[in-house]
């Protein structure tokens, strides 16, 4: 059963990037790893053998995991993406009427979400409130922080 995920171009390709660091870097050295402890004598009692091999199961998942959500993968086309309302991909400016400040998020999916960035997911809080609006929608969200309202400013891609 296959798990399609949504990602954009960026998105795909820093997780194309991660899998191939993981395979070319990470994985020789786990093996590595594993030959060193070998040479030190009795595996039955190697410590550090046990935890080489536990090392590597837990990459090996990793990349097992990776590549079925590459495999996965689509990307979102930002060309389709209708400015009249709020969808992912989209860059919303919100202003918090509270605070009379602007904010603009652009709206990604859980995957991509990076506060950093000021990528909000679309099944965040705020994120979720937003999809759907037009330019002058005002919403009230309920965030950690308590109930915010958001008046949409701009849509753009």
């Amino acid at each position: 059963m296959s798990n399609v995920q949504y990602f954009t171009e960026e998105g795909l390709a820093k997780l194309k990037e991660e899998l191939s660091h993981l395979i070319s870097v990470e994985r020789p050295k786990a093996s590595a790893a594993i030959a060193e402890a070998r040479e030190k004598g009795d595996l039955s009692e190697n410590a550090e053998y046990d935890a080489a091999k536990e090392a590597q199961g837990m990459l090996e998942m990793r990349i097992s995991k990776l590549q079925e959500v590459v495999g996965n993968a689509r990307v979102l086309d930002k060309s389709k993406v209708d400015t009249s309302k709020v969808s992912v991909l989209s860059k919303v400016k919100v202003m918090n009427v509270k605070m009379k400040k602007d904010v603009t998020y652009t709206l990604v999916t859980e995957s991509e979400a990076n506060l950093k960035e000021m990528k909000i997911s679309i099944k965040s809080p705020i994120g979720s409130a937003l999809l759907g609006k037009i330019v002058g929608d005002k919403v009230s969200v309920a965030t950690p922080a308590g109930q915010m309202e958001l008046e949409v400013l701009d849509i753009s891609i």
